[in-house]
Formats: structure tokens, C-alpha cells, sequence
């Protein structure tokens, strides 16, 4: 990356001061470009759901691998709950997706509460593993919760068969097929008629277009953090001994003794997995990490949109500068960096990969979404949210400290650095995280080819960037309401 002649930067910068300059390209189609990350972890989008408990759940997990990134599952997560996560999600299909599933003598209730988890819109009803009808959100409208579902769902749905899905030209005599017969979800069942997952309209156009970040045993992928305080080592063979595919060593300051601990701990487990470890905003921070075991560092403090530090403590750095500095040293080592928070709309993730991270960390803009842990609430005007909190949060101190005495917890949380409770609307445009990837990727392959380049180290090594004002910044906002 360089910034355009006259344009060198005296002070540092966020994403909102900057933007992209067109160069001369040969890449003539967002479709070729390859976005598929060279840091080890295996991803082909290079998205990494960021490991708060709000946001980063089995749900999430299995759906964001499936579109080629993967998510963290949180370090306040007790060991043996991850176990199960981590099966779930390598046991989860790399194309048809899981569905939600009730039975015949289930209530409307206990349907439509199901229906919110995942953003199909619908229910299998199955008896005896096989699918007798679909439920849907309209059938449920205007019946009495407690009435059974056999009576409202459409009976007898057509399936399709598992085998016939293979490759893109199964996909898309699928997707004519849901075309045709104006259904947008279908059943997909095994060669017994047991139901496997569902298939959307939709979901088979993104199976066309994403590859599924899997494990070399063709499962998807899925990481986990560990914090640097405990027995370190034993909490990160738990991991490792559950099939994570990368481990995070976190907190809030990384460039600590106690990190430096915790990695010599976690190495001396000998993680057959790349190591992320975080969070610093320097090359001194980024190169001592690297030093003491990383293979990737963890890039940012006070950027998050549920974290308060900067403005509790003063603590942090504008990002873009941030991921610049830390990204050019870790170059030098031989490692790579992930740009973790501050990312808002999908030129921040295009501008964070330009400046050399591998991957772009997602928080809070994913909580508002079907698949975020967490139930679905509405605020008494029909819009849909659901809540959450920073892990530096009181709350999240709560949840993590849960084993000690009352007076330790109380202690701990008269002192906290991010908001324990917030509400992330749903977009009815964009409900699912999904959406918000195709949104993102879009972005991102359409900025790859106005630099002209074909992958992603094409597109850190070919960006040019200029420094803007903020009259600057907010010409570039559309305009969706007129004038």
C-alpha cells in the first residue's frame, strides 16, 4: 500500500480518514477475485466473527464457515460447553444448511420462538427423522399459540435428495427447480428420507459463490479463545483436545507480561494450530508477540462499538494507523495480523485489508442477526432486536468470574470498560449474517478490482490511499431519503 504523492499523514487515522484511489486494472470481474486468506487459518473470506458472547455462538459459527470465514468462540465459555460447539460444527453439512426442526405435536409457540433462530423463515416438522410438512411464520399469524403444529403446517413438502446437490451444476437445477415451483426452501433428505438440512433459494446462489472454510478432514472451520489468566496450558489442550482450528489468546492489552506468559504456556502444548494472540496497536507490541509465539496478532484497542476504553482511560490508537504499523512488522517477521474492531461498513473491511491485515475481526455489526446468540425481542413498535455487551463490560466480568466468591465478583465489577447492554436492531433488508457477508464481500471484491488486483495480496501490495476530510468522507454517503 502507499498513499498518494502529497498525501503522507502527520497524524494517525481511522478508516473515516481515508479512501481508495482507482489504478489501472485488468481484473475485469468481482468474480475473480480470490479472497481466500494466506495466514494459515484456512479461510476463504477473510472475516473472522470476533469472540464475544453476544455475538459468537454455535449458530454463527456453523454459518459463517460455511461462506468461508469462521468465528471465535469466546473465552468465558466453560470447556466442556466448546466440546459440543465444536462437534456441532464440524458435524454440520458444508453446503445444505441446518434447519429448524419441530414436531407434529409441538405448539405454534415453541415453533415461531424456533423460527427466529435461523434466517430461513421456516420449520421442518419431522417424525421418525423424516419431514412431514413446513411451518412458516405466516402460518403461525393469527392461531392460538398453544395450538399443535400438525395443524397448521403445509403438509407433504417436496424434497429434494442430497445426492443430486453435488457440484454447481446440482445447485442450480435446485435453485430452478425452488424457481420454478415459487418456493424459496425445501427439505433436503438422505436416500432413506431422513431429512439432512434445508436448502434455500438464495443459500444455493451462495454455494455457487463461496467455498466453506473446512479442516483437512473436509469439516468446517471453527476457533476458540483462551484468556491469560489461570492454567493457561490446560485450558488451550481443552481446546485443542476438542478440534479447534485456531486458538486466540486474548485481552484487552496484550502487550503484558502476563500474554507473554500465557503464550510460552500455550506453545509448550505444542498447538498443532496457527496461534492469534492480542490485542496491541504497536510494531514494539506486534514484534515481541510474535517473538514470545504468535503467528498472528490481534490489532486494535478502543475501536469496538461496545468498548468505552479510550474515553475511560484515554488508551488506544486511531485503527487504520494501527493495522498499518502493526501489519508492516509483522510482514517483516514472517506473520500476519487481524484488524479487530472499528470496522462499520464494508469499505472499513476493504481499507483494513489494504492496509495489510489477512483477516478483518466483526463484533457488534453481526449481533444484530439471526444467528447471533440470544433471543429476539421487539421493542413495541414491531422492530426486532436482540441485546449486546462489550466483554470488557460488567456484565461480561460477571459471566467470566463466576467461579469466585461474591466479594471478588463484586469487586471486579465496579470497574468495567464497555457497555453491558445495547440493542442491535435487526435490518429487515439484511436479518441474516449472511446478508451482511454478501454485502461485505461484495464491497470488498469490487474494491480489489478498481486496484487491480486478483487477491488479497494483490489488493495490500497494489492500494493507493489518500487522506480525507470529513466533508470528504460524507460526500461519499448516499442518499436514500432525496434531498
Amino acid at each position: 500500500m502507499r498513499f498518494i504523492p502529497g498525501h503522507t499523514p502527520t497524524t494517525d487515522l481511522t478508516y473515516g480518514d481515508v479512501f481508495l484511489v482507482p489504478s489501472r486494472s485488468a481484473v475485469s470481474s468481482r468474480f475473480d477475485v480470490d479472497l481466500a486468506t494466506a495466514d494459515g487459518t484456512g479461510t476463504t473470506v477473510p472475516v473472522v466473527v470476533a469472540n464475544m458472547t453476544a455475538v459468537a455462538g454455535r449458530r454463527m459459527a456453523e454459518t459463517v464457515a460455511r461462506r468461508g470465514g469462521m468465528a471465535v468462540i469466546p473465552q468465558d465459555i466453560p470447556a466442556d460447553v466448546v466440546a459440543d460447539v465444536v462437534r456441532s460444527v464440524k458435524a454440520a453439512h458444508p453446503v445444505v444448511e441446518t434447519p429448524v426442526v419441530v414436531s407434529p405435536h409441538d405448539t405454534v409457540h415453541t415453533a415461531m420462538t424456533l423460527i427466529g433462530k435461523r434466517s430461513h423463515g421456516a420449520a421442518v416438522v419431522v417424525s421418525d427423522g423424516r419431514p412431514v410438512g413446513v411451518v412458516t411464520e405466516t402460518d403461525g399469524s393469527g392461531v392460538d399459540r398453544f395450538t399443535q403444529v400438525g395443524q397448521v403446517m403445509s403438509a407433504e413438502p417436496t424434497v429434494v435428495r442430497l445426492e443430486v446437490l453435488d457440484g454447481d451444476e446440482g445447485l442450480e437445477r435446485a435453485f430452478e427447480r425452488l424457481h420454478h415451483s415459487h418456493r424459496r426452501f425445501t427439505p433436503v433428505v438422505d436416500d432413506h428420507g431422513v431429512l439432512v438440512g434445508v436448502l434455500t433459494r438464495i443459500g444455493a446462489l451462495r454455494s455457487s459463490i463461496y467455498s466453506p472454510a473446512l479442516d483437512g478432514q473436509g469439516r468446517l472451520r471453527v476457533a476458540a479463545a483462551v484468556g491469560i489468566n489461570g492454567d493457561v496450558r490446560a485450558k488451550a489442550e481443552a481446546l485443542l483436545d476438542a478440534g479447534i482450528d485456531c486458538l486466540v489468546v486474548d485481552t484487552a492489552h496484550g502487550h503484558q507480561a502476563k500474554m507473554f506468559e500465557a503464550l510460552a504456556a500455550v506453545r509448550s502444548a505444542d498447538p498443532q494450530v496457527p496461534v492469534v494472540a492480542g490485542n496491541v496497536v504497536t510494531a514494539e507490541g506486534t514484534r515481541e508477540l510474535v517473538e514470545a509465539g504468535a503467528d498472528i496478532v490481534k490489532v486494535g484497542v478502543g475501536p469496538g462499538a461496545m468498548c468505552t476504553t479510550r474515553m475511560m482511560t484515554a488508551v488506544g490508537r486511531p485503527q487504520f494507523s494501527a493495522v498499518l504499523e502493526c501489519a508492516a512488522e509483522a510482514r517483516r517477521l514472517g506473520a500476519h495480523v487481524w484488524a479487530d474492531g472499528g470496522v462499520r461498513y464494508p469499505r472499513d473491511v476493504a481499507l483494513a485489508l489494504a492496509a495489510g491485515a489477512s483477516q478483518v475481526m466483526i463484533g457488534s455489526w453481526f449481533a444484530g442477526t439471526h444467528e447471533s446468540p440470544g433471543d429476539l425481542h421487539e421493542d413495541g413498535t414491531g422492530r426486532l432486536y436482540k441485546e449486546s455487551f462489550g466483554m470488557a463490560s460488567a456484565r461480561a466480568v460477571a459471566a467470566r468470574t463466576r467461579g469466585g466468591t461474591a466479594f471478588e465478583r463484586a469487586r471486579k465489577a465496579l470497574y468495567e470498560e464497555g457497555i453491558s447492554s445495547s440493542r442491535m436492531y435487526l435490518d429487515p433488508a439484511r436479518p441474516g449474517v449472511e446478508d451482511l457477508l454478501d454485502q461485505i464481500t461484495s464491497g470488498l471484491r469490487s474494491a480489489c478490482t478498481y486496484a487491480g488486483a486478483a487477491t488479497l495480496d494483490e489488493f495490500a501490495d497494489r492500494s493507493v490511499v489518500g487522506l480525507q476530510s470529513a466533508a470528504g468522507y460524507d460526500e461519499g454517503r448516499p442518499l436514500p431519503d432525496g434531498w
